[in-house]
């Protein structure tokens, strides 16, 4: 174990790039309508195409396991194995480079690279979990923040370096999903460390300037990603900037290296040994003694997966869950036909904004939970996300306007809101069941966005072929139906969630708290 601070955040810049490029899934939009074509099928069956890289999840506890048991190096490279065969595979195929696939290999193909993406998401947790110990939830928080940008980055990439033609952006897309992942981690895997350290380690200010750079990352996708949507094109300033953004988390391990250098040459001077400096010695181990006692106030209940199954918590989180966030995903991944249904053009550019804001989204849990957390007050995970639901199913019903404002401003609430849940589901799978069993546990949670994908993409491929009477419709009733039943769906996902927090905080205000005794924290934890 190491427990040097610039190795603890280059690990967690290796985790933000990682994540940046592990939703490859989150661009299956930009080219399921040329798929589509490609294999000559139905709507409910490419529908079946966006749930199969979902299915991959009902088996993401396996890396969880692998975890238990193997190197985290490992668990990543057979993840990004699982993308490179999965897209890899298809891409051959439309590159007419092997023999011609049938449906439901194309489907099996999906499922493993829809798997791939739990394998690297897990090890990514567990880095900055057991790295950061003190502030867990915000290192979590920004590392998942990143995979907001997929979408963003893949259509960039793909725009830039290949501008494909209409009738070629699947095999531009499956290329990238299949390299990108195995790429990057095979770059990233040596910096990936897991620093078992309570001590500071400058935190405070690191913490600052990644918030800095990561809200300049998500202004400058905003901008790139309207300046798309208005000029039909990724200037090379964007993309150039945007590059160096993703770069720039680099500098602050760097900076921390020298500190630790310059440090390090003050203590080995003979007159390290007077009374000041040991006096500041004593004054660290109070402070990890502080940390320690204060973490140790915190002790949550450690619930293995049998246990969790039989928690009624356990089936209002799932079901908020899968009616809210998993909802939403269904939504994106099916705006390439609502687009093209509403005759619109540059789905790309719809794909890039939805991912953009979902960086927004993701990354404002841990903005609140550092800043609010320094002044004493306790965030409520479950309350926030309660909170977050709201929104959602107001934009689903927005969405019957016929408005193509009203399309791009809906997509973005959509996006925004279901990546803040998503984020903030990883600490509040840590905050009602414990960090001991977390592998497989928020595994198991997950799996409600595979159930959900095929049962509400399953109903709106039906009424999307029912208003169409063929394999493409056209016109605002392809969806309104659909809009309808997501939004109902979505207030009732609220209702659940708003029924969590009650239960575990007591009926206390909605999301912030006052940080209470130990002995009120005891209290809490029965209820």
């Amino acid at each position: 174990m190491s427990s040097s601070p610039s190795l603890q955040w280059l690990s967690l810049v290796g985790t933000i790039w990682l994540q940046s490029i592990n939703s490859a899934n989150s661009d299956f939009p930009v080219y399921s309508s040329q798929l589509k074509q490609l294999l000559s099928i139905s709507q409910i069956q490419l529908n079946n195409l966006s749930f199969a890289s979902d299915a991959g999840k009902l088996f993401g506890w396996l890396s969880g396991l692998a975890a238990t048991y193997l190197p985290l190096r490992l668990v990543l490279l057979i993840g990004a194995a699982f993308s490179f065969i999965g897209y890899g595979v298809q891409y051959l195929f439309l590159a007419n480079k092997i023999s011609n696939l049938t449906y439901w290999q194309v489907f099996l193909l999906t499922s493993v690279a829809g798997n791939g993406i739990c394998w690297i998401n897990t090890v990514c947790y567990l880095i900055c979990i057991r790295s950061f110990s003190l502030d867990s939830s915000v290192a979590v928080g920004i590392s998942t923040s990143y995979v907001g940008l997929s979408a963003k980055l893949y259509t960039a990439l793909a725009d830039s370096v290949f501008h494909p033609e209409h009738d070629q952006k699947a095999r531009a897309y499956l290329l990238l999903n299949a390299v990108c992942p195995l790429f990057v981690a095979s770059a990233v895997s040596p910096l990936l460390r897991v620093a078992d350290s309570r001590e500071d380690g400058g935190s405070n200010g690191a913490f600052v300037a990644m918030f800095v750079i990561a809200i300049a990352t998500g202004t400058c996708s905003v901008l790139g990603s309207i300046g798309s949507a208005s000029s039909g094109f990724w200037s090379r300033e964007h993309m150039i900037s945007l590059g160096v953004l993703l770069i720039a988390p680099v500098v602050i391990p760097v900076f921390l290296k020298f500190r630790e250098g310059f440090e390090n040459k003050k203590e080995n001077r003979v007159h390290d040994f007077t009374l000041d400096d040991v006096g500041g010695a004593d004054r660290v181990v109070v402070s990890v003694l502080k940390n320690e006692g204060a973490d140790d106030g915190k002790v949550k209940k450690q619930i293995s997966l049998i246990l969790m199954l039989k928690k009624i918590d356990f089936w209002l989180y799932f079901f908020g869950y899968m009616f809210s966030a998993t909802l939403g995903m269904v939504f994106l991944n099916n705006l390439g036909q609502i687009t093209e249904s509403r005759g619109l053009s540059r789905t790309s550019s719809i794909v890039s904004l939805s991912s953009s804001f979902g960086f927004f989204g993701r990354l404002l849990p841990s903005i609140l939970d550092y800043y609010v957390g320094k002044r004493g007050f306790k965030f409520s995970r479950s309350g926030l996300m309660a909170t977050m639901m709201a929104p959602i199913a107001g934009s689903f019903f927005l969405l019957l306007k016929s408005s193509s404002l009203i399309l791009y401003a809906s997509t973005a609430i959509i996006g925004a809101c279901s990546g803040a849940i998503t984020s903030v589901a990883v600490s509040a799978t840590t905050e009602l069941f414990g960090t001991k069993h977390f592998a497989v546990n928020h595994n198991v949670v997950v799996m409600n966005i595979p159930f959900g994908s095929f049962l509400f993409g399953y109903m709106s491929a039906v009424f999307y072929q029912k208003e169409g009477g063929s394999n493409t419709c056209f016109g605002d009733d392809c969806y309104n139906r659909t809009f309808i039943i997501f939004g109902s769906v979505c207030s009732l996902g609220t209702f659940l969630s708003a029924i969590l927090y009650a239960r575990s905080r007591g009926f206390r205000s909605m999301v912030w708290e006052m940080e209470v005794d130990s002995d009120e924290r005891m209290s809490d934890s029965s209820c």
